[in-house]
């Protein structure tokens, strides 16, 4: 079958239209209408993936419609490279931190910046410097576990009314 200008403007415009089974959908039931030799002619001529087709294919033909996962896609949290990550970075930090003088908050501040934990993670655990994720999400761990990085002051009596 011929595919004339006009008729694949129209197929590629309605197809980005549509998002996930609808989209697959469509794609099935246009292939069924070019018959024999479909897939590689929508591949060739309108860009269409032929992987999406069959799975589109297969949604028609079984019924059954696959959800897409697109929560489960992106990237890992450092976590799962690095298990041990956490736990290093709190027996790091647990010496040099210290609470609230006023004792208003349950804050732990911590003298070490996210730059100097990095530092201190491979010179004393042995990380590697590509290995280790930035200090800005050093940072955040540091926040997530309750450290605060910043100095502490000491505490001054309050000066009596006259």
């Amino acid at each position: 079958m011929e595919l004339t200008e006009s008729l694949k403007t129209f197929l590629k415009e309605t197809a980005q239209t549509l998002k996930g089974h609808d989209r697959r959908r469509f794609m099935a039931k246009t292939i069924e209408q070019l018959g024999s030799g479909g897939q590689r002619l929508a591949e060739r001529e309108l860009g269409w993936n032929r992987h999406v087709i069959r799975k589109g294919q297969r949604e028609v033909n079984s019924g059954i419609i696959c959800i897409d996962a697109f929560s489960s896609r992106g990237r890992k949290p450092t976590e799962s490279r690095l298990p041990m990550l956490l736990e290093d970075i709190r027996a790091i930090v647990d010496s040099q931190s210290q609470t609230d003088p006023q004792f208003k908050t349950n804050r732990l501040y911590t003298r070490l910046s996210a730059a100097q934990l990095r530092i201190e993670l491979i010179a004393k655990k042995g990380y590697s410097d590509e290995e280790l994720p930035t200090s800005e999400t050093l940072r955040k761990r540091l926040n997530e576990l309750g450290f605060f990085p910043s100095k502490v002051g000491k505490t001054r009596p309050k000066k009596r009314l006259p």
